[in-house]
């Protein structure tokens, strides 16, 4: 059987972010990607021009059609706007026997607010703590947090403030620090660095939900979280070196580079 991954986030009408980058991520690696959509984006390359947030009712049913039909292997959140919606989200994963992924959203590669200020302590409170992995960029930790790095070092800091909130492991994601990209998981006992080359191509949007639902693939394939998060690296960082131009703006990371034959 080819296992299910379940995306719940909003939809990017631009096709690099959001439930476009989760289920071309999802095929590319060899799992059957599925969606509850959150909310609705008019954006393209040059960022987001407006959002519509789905009702709860609507992301609800949309949850229980899937999970309580064809079942879920590991589940991946993106977007999720307000309190309401995140509360709700954190309810159904605590009910779902699958690992989830937890992407907290909180701002577009372009600069724009993907959560309600009001939604933050919902994610702190309700979200992480039902995380088998969280997956915050450095702005997402200051943001959840107050902790800002500023350097390789303080990495391990911000994981231990959000392995406070409860997630299993945490991925900091070390990407907006200069020199190679280096991302530390941790579950408070053990780390893992994982660094990759860092390469000169603006067109890098969509990286934070393609990472996150390629770590939901392979739990979903099976592997260890250590295993699941190390393939993954390897997968986006090929998906940012073939990222390409799209719009008049920031690009997508190409989620099919390995078809094309490009390493």
């Amino acid at each position: 059987m080819i296992p299910g991954v379940l995306a719940v986030a909003g939809s990017d009408s631009g096709g690099g972010a959001g439930i476009q980058a989760d289920l071309k991520t999802m095929l590319a690696l060899g799992v059957h990607g599925m969606s509850v959509i959150t909310a609705v984006t008019a954006q393209n390359s040059l960022g987001v021009q407006g959002a519509w947030e789905l009702p709860v009712e609507a992301v609800r049913a949309q949850y229980r059609s899937v999970v309580d039909d064809i079942g879920v292997q590991a589940v991946k959140t993106g977007m999720l706007a307000s309190a309401e919606l995140v509360e709700t989200v954190a309810e159904l994963i605590g009910g779902t026997d699958a690992p989830a992924v937890v992407d907290p959203v909180g701002v577009s590669k372009h600069g724009d607010s993907l959560l309600a200020a009001s939604a933050l302590d919902s994610v702190r409170t309700k979200l992480l703590p039902v995380a088998t992995v969280a997956t915050p960029n450095l702005d997402e930790v200051a943001q959840i947090t107050g902790v800002h790095v500023e350097s390789e070092e303080q990495l391990r800091e911000a994981a231990a403030a959000v392995l406070a909130y409860g997630p299993r492991w945490v991925l900091i994601k070390g990407g907006h620090l200069p020199g190679d990209a280096v991302d530390l998981l941790t579950d408070g006992s053990q780390e893992h660095w994982l660094r990759a080359p860092r390469y000169d191509n603006r067109h890098t949007h969509g990286t934070g939900c393609t990472l996150a639902s390629a770590i939901a693939s392979g739990l979903a394939k099976g592997l260890s979280v250590p295993e699941a998060v190390a393939a993954a690296k390897e997968y986006v960082t090929g998906a940012i070196e073939a990222g390409f131009a799209l719009g008049e703006g920031i690009g997508p990371v190409d989620h099919g580079w390995r078809f094309r034959g490009r390493s």
